[in-house]
């Protein structure tokens, strides 16, 4: 039975869970790839899409993975195909992430055939030392090859996403890659300090005393990339992402986000809807949290068996959502002004969180104007630690 809401669903991400191998760094559920696994994931990912489809209106689609590019040819062609039966294409937004070795003429064709219209591609360093450091499979050359590539078959919106303070990148090395990178002109970029997780190789190198991890230096690396991407034409419009604009376009969006802003991940920290397929995809509907089982067999299982393969639900509370839609929506460089965020949650940021709110202007994280409630350079650096006091 197709799964229904009380309104269409406008955002859909999709897991796919597969890697060449996998990244030293990387907590993400993923695996190495197998062929047929590989099949039957796509299979039952068919058939969630079915009970999905009919709930949605789409206006972003996300492919994150893992590997979304380590489909082929004949594989993206089921999904796209079966996508197009359902009606789940034309979305004004339609990412899919790929590693710049598995990019092809041939895919980058197809993909943009079919409506995909934005690609992140994992570029992490251009040290190929620093490549190796993270266990990454694709060299420098790869990257600017696939670029040229994806530039070739249509893509006028490329995202190209680095890591800072990698262990054994210098300023340097640092100051060198972000030269080459904003030299690529691309419509947007993410950038992401390493952070150690438990259970990945890098986390227990750093607990085993390989390396030390130098606060300053990272520290120091995010006031350059801040800089450099401003100095750029980027706009930082979001703590780890930089867009540029286009005023032809930014009217039709919002005043407070640049033209090439991903529009997908702006739903997540505004506190939207989305459906999530996939192995360990979360989804957020009407207030409720589910999760797929992160194992793919099991994933498989469940759904050849005519069951979603959610592992857990979870119902927020108001208060809990409108919470958690503060501390998501902090991490915007434009904040939360306070006739949106009651508009979308129903409460006033002003009554419920205004200790908070004057906690972090006491910290200098933060500032309160007539219309909004906003992180500071500074209070943008620490985030995640600014959020959670809005968390109830």
């Amino acid at each position: 039975m197709p799964e229904m809401s009380a309104a269409s669903v406008a955002s859909l991400y999709v897991h796919v869970p597969f890697c060449a191998q996998k990244c030293e760094y990387c907590a993400f559920y993923s695996e190495a790839s197998s062929g047929e696994l590989i099949n039957r994931y796509v299979a039952a990912l068919l058939r969630e899409t079915d009970i999905v489809a009919s709930d949605c209106r789409l206006g972003t689609v996300f492919f994150g993975g893992g590997t979304p590019s380590i489909l082929n040819l004949r594989q993206w062609e089921q999904i796209l195909q079966a996508m197009a039966r359902a009606g789940l294409l034309g979305a004004k937004e339609f990412t899919v992430e790929c590693n710049p070795a598995t990019v092809s003429a041939d895919k980058a064709a197809l993909l943009r055939s079919y409506g995909v219209n934005r690609i992140s591609m994992g570029v992490q360093s251009l040290d190929e030392q620093l490549l190796d450091r993270l266990g990454r499979v694709h060299s420098r050359g790869m990257v600017f090859k696939s670029f040229d590539t994806l530039r070739a078959a249509g893509f006028e919106n490329i995202n190209l996403d680095l890591m800072f303070a990698i262990p054994g990148q210098t300023m340097d090395i640092w100051h060198a890659t972000l030269t080459e990178v904003l030299a690529m002109g691309s419509e947007h970029l993410s950038s992401y300090e390493v952070i150690y997780e438990d259970d990945t190789p890098l986390f227990a190198q750093l607990r085993a005393g390989e390396f030390d991890v130098d606060e300053d230096l990272a520290c120091a690396m995010y006031e350059e990339l801040v800089e450099r991407a401003g100095s750029a034409g980027y706009h930082q419009y979001e703590v780890a992402n930089f867009a540029r604009d286009r005023a032809s376009s930014l009217a039709a969006y919002t005043r407070d986000l640049p033209a090439f802003a991903c529009r997908h991940n702006v739903n997540y920290w505004r506190g939207g809807d989305y459906h999530g397929l996939g192995p360990s995809a979360a989804g957020y509907i009407g207030g409720v949290r589910t999760k797929n089982w992160s194992n793919t067999q099991l994933y498989c299982e469940q759904l050849e068996n005519g069951r979603r393969a959610i592992e857990s639900r979870e119902a927020l509370s108001p208060l809990a959502r409108a919470g958690e839609t503060a501390a998501f929506g902090l991490r915007l460089v434009s904040g939360w002004p306070f006739e949106e965020f009651r508009r979308v949650t129903g409460h006033d940021l002003r009554e419920h969180w205004a200790t908070d709110m004057d906690q972090l202007a006491e910290r200098g994280w933060g500032t309160r104007s007539s219309d909004r409630f906003m992180l500071t350079r500074s209070g943008l650096r620490f985030a995640d630690a600014a959020a959670e006091l809005f968390l109830r």
